[in-house]
């Protein structure tokens, strides 16, 4: 009894070694840049936004060598979004997005290349910054339900640690920030590059 359970000890202790060699998931960080496409609607709203910088980490675990369950959390600094109401009325809204995500990747290995494409929900969060490029609507934080979608690729430098770019899209509703007026009954796909480096463990 005392030789079976010590046998079964070891099968333990070697399956438990041979798991910890095997890098079964990743974090990693990232330079991103948000770019919110110029739009125009029916309600005779126009909406434009200046370019937003920013960062995001990630975590990936993987199911298999080549799939894997991911998720994000993103912020921009700040970006200026720009309403125009009938061509006459200008409202301007200083904004920090934030973004939380989730994806199944799929991989697909070539050497010290593995380019993967992603999709998954997604939840964006305009945060309004009340300063002096905020015009003096009553603007509010508002939340936008959506998907995300990508394709990159990885290029490993070392067995744990690789160089991510990506391109990232996400597709929500054009935010109002509570104002009626603002209104343009559209979708956005909002553009949403990645560059940084992830750490495998």
């Amino acid at each position: 009894m005392k030789k079976i359970a010590l046998i079964a000890f070891l099968l333990a202790v070697c399956v438990a070694a041979g798991r910890a060699q095997e890098s079964r998931q990743d974090i990693s960080l990232s330079g991103t840049v948000l770019i919110e496409p110029f739009m125009a609607s029916s309600t005779n709203v126009q909406v434009a936004a200046q370019r937003g910088f920013g960062a995001m980490a990630s975590y990936r675990f993987m199911l298999t060598p080549s799939s894997a369950l991911e998720a994000n959390y993103g912020v921009t600094y700040e970006n200026q979004i720009h309403y125009t109401v009938s061509n006459t009325n200008s409202y301007l809204v200083n904004t920090r997005t934030q973004e939380i995500s989730f994806a199944y990747v799929r991989s697909f290995i070539y050497k010290k290349f593995n380019p993967f494409v992603e999709a998954g929900p997604a939840v964006l969060i305009f945060l309004p910054i009340r300063n002096s490029t905020t015009t003096s609507l009553d603007v509010k934080q508002q939340t936008g339900v959506g998907g995300m979608y990508g394709a990159g690729i990885a290029y490993e430098i070392s067995p744990s640690f690789d160089i991510r770019a990506e391109y990232r899209g996400i597709v929500t509703k054009v935010p109002t920030f509570g104002y009626t007026q603002l209104e343009t009954k559209r979708w956005y796909n909002i553009f949403w590059p990645a560059v940084g480096v992830a750490y495998h463990f």
